[in-house]
């Protein structure tokens, strides 16, 4: 009875040392639930913040989709912008020859000329260059071969420039239209 005389007695009941420990537990019940609902409410707010956070890079994002999309269709829409006020003056040049009473032919070539370096000015500032490929190889990316023909230059050789080529931004606008040299029969 030594063992079970410190916890209980003969109805029942806990005694001693039992009832301390129920007690220092039930003690301690309480102030480990409020701080478990501590944690939790804790934890709740930082969750919190952390959506709104998330919520709010989320519209950032969208917003920055947005502009960009915006910024995209004007530079589509606006890209030839300063390539057309350019040419502008070439079509003014050429509005007032055909108008001019001066009717020599030294007159007009003077007109044309004019007007031929203005548009040479125009290309220049739009980045437009010219392809002006004789002599060199045949390049299938720059230049349209119409006809070979026989030559004692080497094979795939341009001979022959029936139109000049263009490049914008070193790609191809028009490829030049060439005959290129194969070897004699």
């Amino acid at each position: 009875m030594d063992q079970n005389s410190s916890n209980t007695d003969q109805a029942g009941e806990t005694t001693g040392t039992d009832a301390g420990r129920k007690a220092g537990a039930s003690d301690q019940a309480p102030a480990a639930a409020s701080t478990l609902e501590e944690r939790l409410v804790a934890a709740e707010a930082r969750a919190s913040e952390h959506y709104d956070a998330f919520l709010r890079a989320r519209a950032e994002g969208e917003n920055i989709r947005r502009r960009s999309q915006d910024e995209i269709s004007k530079a589509h829409k606006f890209a030839v912008e300063s390539f057309a006020a350019e040419l502008i003056a070439v079509k003014d040049s050429l509005e007032a020859a055909l108008v001019s009473t001066e009717t020599g032919a030294e007159a007009m070539r003077a007109g044309v000329e004019l007007t031929l370096r203005q548009l040479k000015a125009a290309f220049e500032k739009g980045g437009v260059r010219e392809i002006d490929p004789a002599g060199e190889r045949f390049d299938p990316n720059r230049h349209q071969a119409i006809s070979a023909i026989p030559s004692e230059q080497e094979p795939n050789t341009v001979v022959g420039v029936l139109q000049k080529g263009y490049l914008i931004a070193e790609r191809t606008l028009r490829p030049a239209l060439v005959t290129v040299a194969r070897k004699p029969d």
